[in-house]
């Protein structure tokens, strides 16, 4: 049996070719858990191996990051898919298809899937089913004490709506914009009115945008691809979520007239307080990190900020609350849900997300306090003291 601790390199790593467009797929298993792991799927031209194998790590350490010996769900292992196609070609639907037909053994035995950056749920089930599978996350119906009542709930869950946006589009961005305002109470900082720019409208950046809008911050940018929508005085949240299309971009006609349009990147210098960047990855580099004058960075997305990007941020004083920390509340939503901690209850599963996050965000800024490092370096820290214990106590495969 491998030892404890992460290893070096992933458990599995392969590469697909689509035998249509001849479009690349990948898929790496970083860690098993009980012979199962756990990591979303995404599509987006430039997609890279190097990516989803850092993405997959990602998710092992947001797994083990949750883990509570008293919760009925057990952390999953990590892993990660991707294919190398822009989600509105006209080919991807089809590309999507063939992924996941070819990666059926392994959606059927270890790897539970869902959406990521380019793919909605809706329509990673759909192509699931349209590939011969029973459910995306059926590797882990094994687990689970009455798989049949799981999966009722776990549906009447994902057919919720809070004024007109699905509870799991909702759930992701409630433990985000949690994970601000932990960062703010620590800081002494009041929410009203306190200037916050997301970049990205989507599934994540949009839910987190409304989260923080009615906690009192001041929305004064968001991003989405046709560029920057900025108003120092705050912007209108809830018409700007009602007018995007499937992809999270705004369609302007709903713009205000004292709302500005600027060029994509303008969300970096809009004088906010907290910078959520909420859609692609390695969007933050060490050219454009001088730009930030934000005390926060806080990591809707998954790997947004380049490493040594973050090393600069950090020496000007700029605090990065991590990925495998803040955008982590989704994936653990899935589990709770269907393994029982919480009901198909949008109250209850906010409740339960807002208390767990805010749990795990105030013990990781501890823990970078007491180390003298940073949140990163901390909850990889956490994640390193509790992997041996998921470990010992229910083993890799079995």
């Amino acid at each position: 049996m491998p030892t404890a601790a992460a290893p070096a390199a992933p458990l599995l790593s392969l590469t697909w070719t689509d035998h249509v467009t001849g479009r690349r797929g990948f898929l790496v298993v970083d860690r098993l858990v009980r012979g199962v792991a756990s990591g979303g799927l995404r599509m987006r031209a430039g997609c890279t191996l190097e990516e989803v194998t850092g993405l997959a790590r990602g998710m092992t350490v947001k797994e083990a990051l949750h883990y509570d010996p008293g919760n009925r769900y057990v952390p999953l292992g990590g892993a990660k898919g991707g294919i190398d196609c822009d989600p509105r070609d006209p080919a991807a639907y089809g590309v999507l298809v063939r992924y996941l037909r070819a990666m059926r053994p392994y959606v059927e035995s270890c790897w539970t899937t869902g959406e990521d950056l380019g793919l909605s749920q809706d329509l990673v089930d759909r192509a699931a089913a349209e590939a011969g599978l029973v459910s995306s996350v059926q590797a882990v119906y094994p687990l689970l004490d009455d798989e049949a009542a799981a999966r009722r709930r776990l549906a009447d869950a994902f057919a919720l709506e809070v004024d007109g946006i699905g509870l799991d589009e909702l759930v992701g961005g409630c433990g985000v914009a949690e994970s601000a305002l932990v960062a703010l109470d620590r800081a002494g900082v009041p929410y009203a009115g306190t200037p916050v720019a997301v970049q990205g409208l989507g599934t994540m950046g949009g839910a987190t945008a409304r989260f923080l809008a009615r906690a009192g911050l001041r929305v004064v940018a968001v991003a989405d691809v046709k560029g920057t929508i900025a108003n120092p005085a705050g912007l209108d949240v809830e018409a700007l979520l009602a007018a995007r299309d499937g992809y999270g971009t705004v369609d302007r006609a709903a713009l205000r007239a004292a709302d500005r349009e600027l060029p994509g990147d303008a969300w970096l210098t809009a004088g906010a307080e907290v910078l959520v960047p909420a859609a692609a990855s390695y969007v933050i580099d060490t050219a454009n990190q001088a730009r930030i004058t934000a005390r926060w960075v806080v990591e809707a997305a998954n790997m947004p900020v380049l490493p040594e990007a973050e090393r600069l941020l950090t020496a000007r004083g700029v605090t990065v609350l991590p990925d495998v920390v803040v955008n982590s509340g989704t994936n653990a939503w899935w589990w709770w849900t269907l393994f029982g901690d919480v009901g198909a209850d949008a109250a209850e599963a906010f409740a339960h997300t807002r208390r767990a996050m805010r749990a795990l965000v105030t013990t990781v800024l501890a823990r970078a306090d007491a180390d003298g490092t940073t949140p990163r370096a901390a909850a990889h820290a956490l994640a390193a003291d509790r992997l041996p214990v998921i470990a010992e106590r229910f083993g890799w495969y079995r």
